[in-house]
């Protein structure tokens, strides 16, 4: 599998700067967040730039936060589908969202990823994109997603084909699960991004930040990498690392260290 660069794994880099050094190090993809595409001067632009590397765009990151059911989420998402489209990538990843404020109500959030669905798939189709759930570590689910398995993101895209609602299989929030090798392979046909980092310890006071490069923790690479594949996935292996100290790290440091942990621990599995 190829190597693409999830942007927020240099958060202070500008696209101009990731994808120049995307370019240096003989990384093909590169995966943008909607806010380093909008600083690039819009989707249009970001498009430009990166087809002047000769970058592949592997997904948009994101769109989502949908529990509340209310119609600027939904119109937020439609915007966000038009980007990816524009930047010319298939896979819009979703982070669902968590509780809303104030509420206890679990099922009902995720009833209201479902409608989400029912109500962006048919723009997502008109437009080439498909919606990528992305299952989070449960302990977001109060915040951030309140779709904590790859089970349960099957099961919210089952209803829908293959081509228009996909799954996200992120090392990082996956790996724990007892269940992940039976539904990597059920997820054949609908993975729509391998994203890797490693889980390290002791997690910092924001958890979100507790990710760490390929190799530096407690996550096995080979077994979930071969699933994927043997799963029937083709496309990149998108890194996408939230951690401060590397955030703080020289960019280009951070990129050759990426290239040199997939080498060891990803394409060699």
């Amino acid at each position: 599998m190829k190597l693409s660069l999830n942007t927020a794994t240099v958060k202070r880099a500008t696209l101009a700067e990731a994808a120049r050094l995307c370019a240096e190090n003989g990384v093909d993809g590169i995966g943008p967040w909607r806010d380093v595409v909008a600083a690039a001067g819009g989707a249009r632009a970001a498009r430009e730039l990166l087809d002047g590397y000769g970058l592949t765009v592997t997904s948009l990151c994101r769109g989502g936060f949908v529990t509340t059911g209310s119609p600027e989420s939904i119109e937020d998402n439609r915007r966000a589908v038009d980007e990816a489209a524009e930047l010319g990538t298939a896979e819009l990843v979703l982070v669902v969202g968590g509780l809303p404020e104030r509420s206890r109500d679990l099922p009902g959030a995720r009833a209201n990823v479902a409608r989400a669905l029912e109500l962006l798939v048919p723009y997502a189709r008109q437009r080439g994109v498909r919606l990528a759930i992305e299952p989070l570590h449960p302990m977001f689910c109060a915040d951030r997603a309140v779709v904590s398995t790859l089970g349960q993101a099957l099961d919210l895209a089952e209803p829908f084909a293959p081509d228009e609602v996909g799954v996200v299989v992120d090392t990082y929030h996956v790996w724990w699960d007892p269940e992940l090798f039976p539904q990597v392979a059920r997820a054949a046909g609908r993975i729509s991004a391998y994203q890797v980092c490693d889980w390290v310890v002791p997690l910092p006071a924001d958890m979100l930040l507790g990710r760490g490069h390929v190799g530096d923790g407690h996550i096995a690479f080979a077994p979930i990498t071969a699933a994927v594949a043997a799963a029937g996935y083709t496309g990149y292996v998108e890194v996408e690392i939230f951690n401060q100290e590397i955030w703080d790290t020289d960019p280009a440091l951070t990129v050759r260290t990426m290239v040199d942990r997939h080498r060891v621990h990803i394409a060699a599995s």
